[in-house]
């Protein structure tokens, strides 16, 4: 059987993200990945009730929408240490910055910098083009090893689950203004980073062949 084109390029992404993940730490040649969400910013309508004994705070369930945020989620998964990065949009050019700052502040010594994200439309290198001139795209461009995750498989993304803790940890509350979320999600940052929280990854190419076999090509006699 011949597995469908479609088929055959989210194996052989999927199958590159995961060699990415293989190899132990090395500080020259790190494994990065990339996530970013939107985050609506609300106010209170009335005000909240305070905790009592026995009772959590209680909330009106109206509330007023104050604007929307974005968020960039770098993740380091085999040492535990993840900068984030509240912008007011997610163009191509805020892209093209958190690259720049990824390259020469996160990690100004690295030879090459192997990093995952999806493939939304910004990520792309032509992103850098728009923000730099030539010779600094490409600087940029040198020192960054780029792998997608295939479509329809964004769980392969390391940093979608640095961004679930961070939902559940930080973002399920209502945060009204543009200074308050950078805050918030700065202490958060600060905590988990000094936890060291790792993500211990053990999904592998050997079992996907196994669970995900019916897109491979299979010979029959």
């Amino acid at each position: 059987m011949i597995p469908s084109a479609a088929n055959a390029e989210f194996v052989a992404q999927r199958e590159d993200v995961l060699d990415v993940y293989k190899p132990a730490y090395d500080p020259l040649d790190p494994q990065v990945c990339l996530d970013e969400c939107s985050q609506q910013r609300v106010s209170e309508t009335r005000v909240p009730m305070p905790v009592k004994p026995g009772q959590p705070a209680r909330y009106d369930y109206e509330y007023e929408r104050q604007g929307v945020c974005n968020l960039f989620v770098f993740s380091e998964p085999l040492t535990g240490w993840r900068p984030i990065e509240v912008t007011q949009q997610r163009t191509a050019l805020d892209y093209a910055q958190q690259m720049k700052y990824l390259v020469d502040e996160c990690y100004p010594k690295a030879l090459k910098i192997r990093r995952v994200h999806d493939q939304l439309n910004t990520h792309r290198p032509a992103s850098l083009d728009k923000a730099f001139e030539p010779a600094e795209a490409k600087r940029i461009l040198d020192r960054l090893d780029i792998h997608y995750t295939p479509k329809h498989g964004r769980w392969l993304n390391l940093a979608e689950i640095e961004l679930s803790v961070l939902a559940r940890q930080c973002l399920d509350q209502r945060i009204p203004d543009p200074e308050t979320l950078p805050r918030e999600v700065g202490a958060w940052e600060k905590r988990r980073n000094s936890q060291r929280c790792t993500i211990d990854w053990r999904f592998t190419n050997d079992d996907t062949r196994i669970k995900l076999k019916r897109l491979y090509p299979s010979i029959l006699t």
